[in-house]
């Protein structure tokens, strides 16, 4: 079994440009910061970095996010169960890089290797459009966000790149406490802009008014795509509408770098006509950022899932049960 080093597994992905970012060496080296082993393997055209995470007793468990990759063909499954095992992983959970709906092909080839789980990835999202001029994109966006946008440049607001971390991670700490989530560490978002931006995968994008920090996001990008993972905002001068600024300029950084394609991350998992019908009067969870993000214009889009193989039942019922009544830390 080829097992790669990061150097030979990034070799392999020069033949994959439309790979997941999650797919990345560096995406797998930042997981590597925080307690996830990082294993890449290929077979043929195909391939999949796979994380585990140790448990006690030298076991683990198994998560491929966003794979795999390539001409995937069934022999590339057996190599999977093999690192498994090597690690003694419960179970595998696997994550493609798919919407629905899954080829026939493909949809028989994951029903034949596992059962369907709950993913771990927002299962909808928005993607928003960059082809076409600027006035193209603004064009296909809601009415009122194009005016926001506008707005925030009347206002005053102005939106720089930033080289490190520390006031964005400050602007985290006051959303997780406003909309109740938690947040990472500041190490987190330093260890992944170190990894990505030096080669230019990455921006620290900074909404600013009078040299004040009101909001902040980390975009990424891999070849056509682009991923605005996480975002934070102030309590401040909000009636400046700054978070549609930084939206709209993370997305013009993404069109120069040639993406075509901008990812929201994250909506509510219901059709659209349900979003639309509730989004005025629903704040939960994803509910909260639909209605900023359904601005922008793009397309709804529902991945296709998750799957799980199970190498061991009964640990794997004993995890699960483990997990479901975990207390919550904090």
């Amino acid at each position: 079994m080829p097992v790669l080093l990061a150097s030979e597994w990034d070799s392999f992905l020069t033949q994959q440009p439309e790979a997941h970012i999650l797919q990345t060496s560096a995406w797998g080296e930042l997981k590597a910061a925080f307690g996830w082993t990082p294993v890449r393997i290929q077979s043929g055209q195909a391939g999949a970095q796979v994380l585990f995470r140790r448990l006690p007793l030298g076991l683990s468990v198994a998560y491929l996010p966003k794979g795999p990759v390539g001409e995937v063909r069934e022999s590339l499954w057996p190599e999977l169960d093999k690192v498994c095992r090597r690690y003694n992983a419960i179970f595998l959970l696997v994550e493609p890089d798919a919407s629905e709906p899954l080829s026939k092909e493909r949809l028989l080839t994951m029903q034949k290797f596992g059962q369907a789980a709950p993913p771990i990835q927002p299962r909808r999202t928005m993607l928003v459009d960059l082809t076409g001029s600027e006035e193209q994109v603004l064009e296909r966006m809601k009415q009122k966000t194009r005016y926001n946008i506008h707005l925030a440049h009347r206002k005053g607001v102005v939106v720089n790149q930033a080289d490190a971390p520390e006031k964005f991670f400050s602007l985290m700490k006051v959303t997780g406490e406003r909309d109740c989530f938690e947040v990472h560490s500041l190490e987190y978002y330093q260890r992944a802009f170190d990894l990505f931006s030096p080669d230019g995968h990455c921006a620290l994008l900074m909404a600013e008014y009078e040299g004040r920090p009101l909001a902040g996001l980390m975009v990424f990008y891999q070849g056509s795509r682009a991923w605005y993972f996480y975002g934070a905002s102030s309590d401040e001068e909000r009636n400046r509408m700054p978070a549609y600024l930084l939206q709209w300029e993370a997305m013009r950084w993404a069109r120069q770098h040639g993406c075509r394609e901008y990812d929201l991350w994250g909506v509510p998992d219901e059709d659209e006509a349900v979003l639309d019908a509730y989004f005025t009067r629903r704040s939960d969870g994803l509910w909260g950022v639909y209605r900023f993000k359904r601005g922008f214009g793009g397309r709804l889009a529902r991945s296709a899932g998750a799957w799980q193989r199970v190498y061991n039942p009964i640990l794997y019922r004993l995890y699960q049960w483990r997990m479901k009544n975990k207390t919550p830390s904090g």
